[in-house]
């Protein structure tokens, strides 16, 4: 059995330029991965087959066109493996459709894991390209590692280094259309920012780079459901939280913290008050990226970054 963890996506910060002639909105963001996520498990089988279990489950009920299955038959697809066949069980831990890239780290697992079990042995590049075609958020899902994004989302560069960070995530239990979020957004940052090399040496120095970014889709997501505001202020108000902000298209917002206990203590106070909101104390691992390591062909990187 092969086991792949699908860690939970946050944007840090989301700039959106104007509408490409391709429909894509140019962007520029950094992702980060929390130790928290969905789970898949991966079996040899005769035929492919999805199971899915865990606490939200529910929300991918009636999905015949799951993107885990997607990615699987991409790569049969894509290897000339027609025979081939797996059992995937996915115990979905993540909110569905929250911001947070549950279903674009499920598809990554797959396609990770699936390699590894069919002997496929293509590296991450060849993983990302095929990633590209199912999803604009899944080719740094792919990667799994505190990463600049920019282009639509597969132009990937990987912060040099990241401390540990602390982090609460809540979401209120309410649906936001990514499409609808774009089509309402009236005010954008662009994508043409002087991208740092991404070498933060602490929770401190990540967040002065933080206050000069800001994410675009939170005032549209906001009019659309507004109880995002609500959220995003209990947040801030919470003792120790230095910084909270929504994820992505939202309506998962998050908080930094200064250490693990200040979190906790934060969630259980919230969790007190808001008892029907999921909330997840977690943390983005420290991790220090050797780019030589990881690969100079992360995709096409803007000239001077």
């Amino acid at each position: 059995m092969i086991s792949e963890q699908a860690a939970a996506k946050i944007n840090l910060f989301l700039h959106v330029g104007t509408r490409r002639a391709d429909g894509f909105h140019p962007l520029q963001s950094l992702a980060v991965f929390t130790a928290m996520g969905d789970a898949l498990q991966i079996e040899p089988a005769p035929v492919l087959s999805l199971n899915i279990h865990g606490p939200f489950a529910k929300g991918l009920d009636g999905e015949g066109d799951n993107l885990v299955l997607r990615a699987a038959k991409a790569l049969l697809e894509n290897a000339a493996l027609g025979s081939q066949g797996a059992t995937l069980t996915l115990t979905k831990n993540l909110p569905v459709a929250s911001g947070i890239g549950g279903g674009s780290a499920d598809a990554a697992a797959a396609l990770r894991g699936l390699n590894r079990l069919w002997n496929l042995n293509k590296d991450e590049v060849a993983l990302r390209e095929l990633a590209a075609g199912l999803g604009s958020d899944i080719p740094v899902c792919v990667l799994s590692v505190p990463c600049f994004m920019e282009g639509r989302g597969e132009v990937l560069r990987p912060a040099q280094s990241m401390p540990r960070v602390p982090m609460l995530l809540v979401n209120p239990g309410v649906a936001v259309p990514t499409r609808d979020v774009f089509a309402a957004l009236q005010t954008r940052s662009g994508a043409d920012m002087d991208l740092p090399r991404g070498r933060f040496a602490d929770t401190a120095d990540l967040l002065r780079f933080l206050e000069t970014t800001r994410n675009d889709l939170e005032e549209p997501a906001r009019r659309i459901q507004p109880v995002i505001g609500e959220v995003l202020s209990a947040m801030a108000a919470l003792p120790g939280a230095l910084m909270a902000r929504m994820s992505g298209s939202g309506a998962t917002c998050f908080a930094i913290f200064a250490d693990d206990d200040c979190c906790a203590r934060a969630a259980d106070k919230l969790k007190q008050a808001q008892p029907d909101w999921w909330i997840a104390p977690s943390f983005v691992p420290e991790c220090g990226i050797n780019r030589e390591s990881v690969g100079q062909d992360i995709g096409p990187t803007p000239e001077g970054l």
